[in-house]
């Protein structure tokens, strides 16, 4: 009896249970949900094709979700729609800045690595546009300045192994003689760019050739000439209270001692401890780039071969900071422009001493070798990347503007800064 009381119990509750689970509505979805998680789905599956197609069908409903947004990007990445992919890329960045400052609770996108997805698929674009302009225009020459203007846009972006191929080789199909007029532009010292950057003065560098190389090391034989259209160069390395303001604003994680680094006495001297893809992203942040190595070594030195930025005088205390022997809790980088008689013949102060800088390039060491005589960019591929100019730690030698140095680009040493170049 007992046995039967207690069935009957557990099938009364089960039945209650049951009716309770019904009388319940269910939650509903929101709109676009189901074709945003298929399309999601088909892109893991890197089924570009459909996934484009259900998350296109889902923005219909709903085009306000910026993940969804993100995912259509990857999709017409992988379809190589290069401005579809640019479009979506955009519009998820700034859907994601709205929910930001509306105090959102959403998962948020990795600002940092929608940044640079954008970037490549605007490069991708770019090259595409120079060949399609190039292979149809040959005989016009506005489309060949078209083309032209196309591949320096893109080579602003940053490139990557492929990206660079593809564009010397469609550089070597320009005509020899490239413009040499400067164009007007606003005064670099109210540059618009990332939030922190009106305060960070350019020198322009005039358009036309120099001495690159020189005999004192092999990597940097054959001394050559080097033509290079004009650009602006940083006055001053970036300093750590310029990269205080690009973390506020990015994803991008601390560099290691940060918390030493980032205090009232060293805002003024330059950051270290960045790597070659940190430097990339902030340069891009404040609307400008790396420099080329060749661009580095003509800022440093100038047209007349000059062995350091200052002359062909010995480095003194009072041209550079260099051959210190500790960090010392980053005291031993000095507050950028400290030196005024080591500053080159275009007003840009540090080229020699305080950090390392790093530069565009990959590094080869026969490079010059086969070097391009007009615009360089380095090699299309490589191990390491060039760093320029010496630091507070190194002797007098590796303070030569023609002196070349390597470093992997995933270091992040507390003698590796940079600044940024532009081009007008």
């Amino acid at each position: 009896m007992r046995q039967m009381l207690g069935v009957m119990t557990l099938l009364c509750l089960f039945m209650s249970s049951e009716m309770f689970a019904n009388s319940v509505p269910a939650q509903a979805s929101y709109p676009g949900e189901q074709e945003f998680a298929k399309g999601e789905n088909l892109l893991k599956q890197k089924q570009y094709q459909e996934a484009r197609a259900v998350l296109e069908a889902g923005l219909t409903k709903n085009a306000t979700n910026a993940q969804a947004h993100f995912n259509l990007a990857e999709a017409c990445r992988g379809l190589k729609a290069w401005a579809c992919a640019e479009e979506y890329y955009e519009t998820a960045l700034q859907l994601d800045a709205k929910s930001s400052a509306a105090g959102s609770t959403k998962p948020r996108l990795h600002k940092a690595t929608a940044w640079k997805l954008l970037d490549e698929v605007t490069a991708w674009r770019l090259l595409d546009e120079a060949k399609g302009l190039i292979a149809g225009g040959k005989a016009q020459p506005d489309r060949m300045k078209q083309a032209e203007d196309s591949l320096d846009s893109a080579n602003q972006l940053g490139l990557n192994k492929e990206q660079q191929a593809l564009y010397q080789q469609l550089q070597a199909k320009l005509p020899r003689q490239r413009s040499t007029a400067v164009p007007t532009m606003q005064k670099p010292d109210g540059l618009t760019g990332g939030a922190g950057t009106q305060d960070m003065p350019m020198a322009l560098v005039p358009a036309g050739e120099f001495t690159m190389g020189s005999t004192m090391a092999e990597d940097e034989k054959p001394v050559h000439q080097v033509y290079l259209n004009a650009f602006y160069m940083d006055k001053y390395e970036v300093t750590v209270g310029q990269y205080a303001k690009f973390l506020e604003v990015t994803d991008m994680e601390e560099p290691p001692d940060w918390y030493v680094m980032n205090q009232p006495q060293h805002q003024k001297r330059p950051v270290v401890n960045v790597d070659w893809e940190d430097a990339v992203m902030y340069c891009k942040w404040a609307g400008k780039r790396l420099p080329t190595e060749a661009e580095w070594e003509k800022a440093a030195r100038g047209t007349d071969g000059r062995i350091y930025p200052w002359g062909n005088e010995a480095p003194t205390r009072l041209h550079a900071n260099y051959g210190r022997k500790e960090w010392n809790n980053h005291l031993a980088l000095v507050p950028v422009g400290s030196f005024e008689e080591g500053k080159s013949p275009y007003g840009i102060y540090d080229m020699a001493g305080n950090s390392w800088e790093w530069v565009s390039d990959w590094y080869d060491y026969d490079f010059y070798k086969n070097s391009p005589r007009r615009n360089p960019i380095g090699p299309a591929t490589g191990d390491s990347k060039v760093v320029r100019g010496g630091s507070w730690l190194y002797i007098s030698e590796f303070l030569r503007s023609a002196h070349r140095f390597s470093a992997q680009p995933t270091n992040k040493h507390f003698g590796y800064g940079f600044r940024c170049a532009k081009t007008p």
